[in-house]
């Protein structure tokens, strides 16, 4: 039961109430408080004091009510600390519970914004800051390049739970010089990031085309791009590999949430709008790519991605993907 201080304007009434011999049970009803409050108020007034004394002792007292904030021990603050560097988010480190931490999820979550234990709240992924509910992408795209998202469930009933469904977006550097290609797979989350260097439609069809030709045929079974210019060019992938393509809404990123949402953290992990991508090294987004699929995820229950992706393919088809 939450309990509501007593205000100055009451503490006055209170001691007009005395003052006039209004019983303290009649002051509690008009006031619509407890008697005892009233009773222990009408105490300290005929001891001698006055009712500013009492508002200063309450005003301390205050103070010292309420919750303590939590505190860890030392431990738990570098454990903490060492995980961030890796890329986890509070709510991975207790929901993977790999170890005990003193305190819950969203304890730990108020603990980033206030800045306590010198925990920032901007190395997180989304640095405190999201989308609000509704919102629509402003900049410019090429219409609607292909067949519409909403043909997607048509195709695929059980969409929602098969594997083999992929977004597929690309990131692009410093003054728009270069790019990557990012591709996610839904049910195990798992991020397959393309060295392109340039955005163009006939960059993005050769390393696309490369990677597909190393997998076995209807491995995957669709690609969901959004409608951007380096796409115009998804007929000739999806005839010569037969796979579905598909394509959102224009302005609606959210139709690829966990595309656009794997992106931003591949941004804040290195890919940064101030790098330039047209030279960036192999070696760089194998490394990035990595980092990613090896982050415990909520949706999967706190598993990693590349675990939940194992369970789906073999060795062979593994090496193809990374």
């Amino acid at each position: 039961m939450t309990y509501k201080h007593l205000t100055t304007r009451e503490l006055t009434l209170i001691a007009d109430f005395w003052c006039q011999g209004t019983k303290a049970y009649q002051a509690a009803k008009l006031l619509k408080r407890s008697s005892e409050t009233i009773y222990r108020i009408y105490r300290f007034l005929d001891s001698g004091r006055t009712i500013e004394q009492y508002l200063s002792q309450y005003q301390h007292n205050k103070r010292r009510c309420g919750r303590k904030q939590t505190k860890l021990l030392p431990a738990e603050v570098e454990y903490i600390h060492s995980l961030i560097r890796r890329g986890w988010t509070p709510d991975t480190i207790i929901g993977r519970a790999e170890r005990t931490i003193s305190c819950s999820m969203r304890t730990l979550y108020r603990m980033f914004a206030r800045g306590q234990y010198q925990f920032n709240v901007r190395h997180l992924p989304m640095k405190g800051k999201r989308h609000p509910n509704g919102y629509v992408e402003r900049r410019g795209k090429a219409g609607h390049l292909g067949r519409s998202i909403y043909q997607r469930y048509q195709d695929f009933p059980h969409y929602q739970n098969e594997f083999g469904h992929f977004e597929a977006d690309t990131v692009q550097g410093k003054a728009h010089h270069g790019a990557v290609m990012t591709l996610v797979e839904r049910q195990s989350k798992v991020m397959i990031v393309l060295n392109v260097h340039r955005k163009t439609d006939e960059a993005v069809n050769q390393h696309l085309d490369q990677w597909l030709s190393k997998l076995p045929r209807h491995f995957v079974k669709s690609i969901t791009f959004d409608n951007g210019k380096e796409f115009a060019g998804w007929r000739d992938i999806a005839n010569k590999h037969d796979l579905h393509t598909y394509f959102a809404e224009v302005g609606a990123p959210n139709q690829r949430g966990l595309n656009e949402n794997n992106n931003g953290i591949l941004r804040r992990d290195g890919l940064s709008k101030k790098l330039d991508f047209r030279h960036l090294p192999d070696e760089l987004v194998t490394q990035l790519m990595y980092r990613r699929n090896n982050i415990p995820r909520k949706s999967l229950n706190y598993r990693t991605p590349l675990e939940v992706f194992l369970s789906y393919v073999t060795d062979e088809q593994l090496s193809a993907f990374f």
